[in-house]
């Protein structure tokens, strides 16, 4: 540990994307052997679901490596892409009308990038309540002025929620890398990876013990596999991970254990939020495409992070304040 720590920052995040993407690769090897060794369907069905989760792990990890690679502008600008097109998906698969042309266009082309705007500035004061505050407040007047009543309150909700998600919750991702913390500058990539990693094996955990538990689906109409028990398990699987990543973040071990716990948490919670949401738009994934190859929407790879990372963002924040 005492070596680890005496190399520089880019050796540590070397060591790490080396880890990591070998760590996945594996993985991913043993999954597809299994996928073509089982012939009962069944276990086939299991192997693809874990190929999914597999996936989101693949997604975060490219998203740390992007991150890092491109520095903290080419960060916030990828992340801008990715809520561009996690909100595309989101709206392309909700209803709106000819008078909510000018609130997307509020939406995509003035809300998301000064948000990712202010992200860059470190502008954190202003960042944190911008869209909250003042774009909650323009979408509902710039709908008006559109003069069009029917379903306005339904209409407004909607793109309020795709902003609150796909802007705001991912846009706190990006802030991770660029905040100064005492004693620990220039390691923001350190924290979004703890983050990525905790809400992503959080959630695979969750997802592997429901189908282990076979319980009564707590919300049936919604996702059959969800139960706290399988909840409980994830986070704690998140804390245990948090506990032993402890030295590449700025707490002792008990206090990441509890910021991964919130975390993913927050995260599995998120996703059960979008699965109502995919349910209420009579879709079984985001961007409708096909569940045999596992090639689902974005949004469903990063809506857990779009959950966490605001919660994680600010719990780093209030500790250190």
């Amino acid at each position: 540990m005492a070596e680890l720590q005496s190399l520089s920052v880019n050796s540590q995040v070397a060591l790490l994307f080396v880890a990591l993407f070998g760590g996945l690769a594996l993985a991913s090897g043993v999954v597809a052997w299994l996928t073509m060794r089982d012939a009962e369907e069944v276990d086939r069905e299991r192997h693809l679901q874990l190929r999914r989760d597999l996936g989101a792990l693949w997604v975060g990890a490219l998203l740390f490596w992007l991150s890092w690679m491109s520095g903290p502008v080419g960060a916030t600008l990828a992340f801008a892409v990715f809520s561009f097109l996690a909100l595309r998906e989101f709206i392309t698969l909700v209803q709106t009308r000819r008078g909510d042309h000018r609130s997307l266009i509020l939406a995509f082309f003035v809300a998301l990038p000064l948000q990712y705007l202010l992200v860059g500035a470190r502008a954190f004061d202003l960042f944190t309540v911008f869209v909250p505050v003042y774009v909650f407040l323009a979408i509902p007047v710039v709908s008006a002025l559109a003069g069009d009543p029917e379903r306005f309150l339904e209409r407004n909700a909607k793109i309020q929620w795709g902003i609150m998600v796909c802007v705001y919750g991912l846009s706190h991702a990006p802030a991770l890398l660029l905040l100064e913390l005492p004693r620990y500058a220039g390691r923001g990539a350190f924290l979004l990876f703890f983050l990525v990693m905790v809400v992503a094996v959080g959630q695979i955990v969750q997802e592997s013990a429901s189908r282990w538990l076979r319980q009564r689906p707590l919300v049936r109409l919604i996702d059959r596999s969800f139960s706290f028990r399988a909840w409980g398990l994830g986070v704690l699987a998140c804390a245990a991970l948090g506990a032993a990543l402890f030295w590449i973040t700025p707490f002792d071990p008990w206090r990441a254990a509890a910021m991964a716990a919130v975390a993913g948490g927050c995260g599995s919670l998120g996703d059960l939020v979008m699965r109502a949401l995919k349910r209420d738009a009579g879709v079984r994934y985001w961007g409708n495409r096909s569940s045999v190859t596992g090639a689902v929407g974005l949004l469903d790879r990063v809506a857990p992070l779009c959950f966490a990372a605001p919660v994680f963002f600010h719990s780093v924040r209030w500790y250190f304040v």
